[in-house]
């Protein structure tokens, strides 16, 4: 006896239904079909370290300007910036490598000083900038190393050691904060790509109902005693919890967009509409070049620092959810991030970009720029902005963003099932480096660099 459900089915409607699962079945193919648009190009991939020490890239700019070499530092996998005792450099092409900078060091416990990492290098000079926390012999007065407890210095690239500290800090309560200077610490400290300005990301310690937030440093005549540069706030976010409608509680993931450091793209968390929600939104930030640094209030132990006059916040796009680490390529025309698409897989996404140009209220609507079936961790734009290299699902994937090929085509370059991370590029272009965990003789696992050489010429014409 038959179920009524298949009594009821006349053979019109069993035709229907045969015919409905037939065009979701074709809509599922087109949607992986488009997904994938990609071809494959494999490209020979070369490791370049192989000492049993970790040599991390940290997403940061860490090409010399001539391309010869790459510079990073050697934190443990377990226990981070704290226990890092190095910052080096490794020649691409013989595999030397070279130490920078190696201070005296101290552990005691999970506690350690001073803690130097996050290395990137100058665009036009023979230095690196890194993070860097208390001397041993400030650690009884200034504490151990910490997110609210690091600084900017500069080391010179040939191995010298010639140290240079770039922003003071000062974290006394019983008068005003010395101008110039900050109360925490800052980090993944960036050079505007004529050199002439840092930025970084930032923590306070004397007020931490407010969360992180971004600055930029200069070097200047009034700068702290001791030290090049004068600090800066770009943003002063809300206290943690008590935002309005449209108020930034925290800004990170920021780079700058164009090549005179007059524009700062970032990540904010941003209270929602209803006033209750958080959005996390891409905004910019534009610092023009007359901005007077001095015009900053450093703060005092009741009031967080304020950034100086001149400097303006824009909103760019009312995304719930954006991701990584902001990237422009050279021409400063777009900003890039990383956000999901309805899959949800995490995609990276572009806006157009018009230094001191109006936004809509609105704001911008993201150009989706690759299609992939996994998840992008990483990625950075060749100089010429028609390439966009990126890491999904372990793989390095090249993506064309041009205008005279098939936009947003996308060629896999590895197809395994390795974990690469940490991508860079070098200023030419031509050579992409990443970091790949390998296990050492000793069975312990390291990180250690890889190169892959580019030719943009052969990438076209596979398109």
């Amino acid at each position: 006896m038959k179920h009524p459900l298949i009594k009821s089915l006349t053979k019109r409607n069993l035709i229907k239904i045969a015919a409905f699962i037939i065009l979701i079945s074709l809509y599922m193919a087109c949607t992986h079909s488009d997904k994938q648009q990609n071809n494959s190009l494999f490209m020979t991939e070369k490791q370049i370290t192989f000492s049993q020490k970790n040599h991390s890239l940290d997403n940061n700019d860490n090409f010399s300007p001539d391309g010869k070499f790459l510079c990073y530092d050697t934190r443990p996998l377990l226990h981070g910036i704290a226990h890092c005792k190095s910052i080096e450099k490794v020649d691409i092409h013989t595999g030397e490598e070279i130490t920078l900078w190696e201070p005296p060091s101290k552990t005691s416990g999970e506690d350690a000083a001073p803690g130097v990492a996050a290395v990137s290098w100058h665009p036009k000079e023979n230095k690196v900038i890194f993070i860097h926390g208390p001397f041993i012999e400030e650690v009884e007065k200034r504490g151990y190393y910490g997110i609210p407890n690091r600084t900017g210095t500069t080391v010179d690239g040939d191995g010298k050691g010639e140290l240079i500290k770039l922003d003071k800090r000062d974290i006394a309560i019983d008068r005003v904060t010395t101008p110039g200077a900050h109360r925490g610490g800052t980090h993944r400290h960036e050079y505007s790509r004529d050199g002439k300005r840092v930025g970084f990301t930032y923590n306070d310690i004397l007020l931490q109902e407010y969360d992180r937030t971004i600055g930029y440093l200069e070097a200047h005549a009034n700068a702290p005693e001791g030290y090049t540069h004068y600090f800066a706030l770009i943003l002063k976010p809300a206290a943690k919890g008590t935002s309005g409608p449209g108020e930034i509680e925290k800004a990170y993931g920021d780079s700058w967009v164009n090549k005179n450091g007059t524009a700062r793209a970032f990540i904010g968390i941003v209270r929602a509409e209803d006033g209750i929600h958080y959005d996390t939104s891409l905004f910019v930030a534009e610092i023009p070049e007359e901005v007077d640094i001095t015009t900053a209030y450093s703060g005092d132990k009741d009031n967080f620092p304020e950034p100086p006059k001149g400097i303006t916040i824009k909103r760019l796009t009312f995304d719930k959810q954006v991701e990584g680490i902001v990237r422009s390529p050279m021409a400063g025309d777009r900003i890039a991030y990383i956000k999901r698409d309805d899959s949800p897989i995490k995609q990276v996404f572009e806006v157009p970009y018009e230094f001191q140009k109006e936004i809509p209220s609105e704001g911008l609507t993201g150009t989706q720029v690759t299609r992939f079936d996994k998840d992008v961790s990483t990625f950075r734009w060749h100089p010429s902005g028609d390439w966009l290299f990126s890491i999904s699902g372990g793989n390095l994937m090249a993506t064309y963003t041009g205008k005279e090929h098939t936009y947003g085509k996308s060629i896999k370059l590895t197809n395994d099932h390795l974990e690469r991370s940490q991508l860079v590029v070098s200023p030419d272009g031509n050579t992409l480096a990443y970091n790949m965990v390998i296990t050492g003789d000793d069975g312990k696992e390291y990180y250690q660099l890889f190169i892959m050489n580019i030719d943009t010429s052969i990438l076209i014409s596979n398109l």
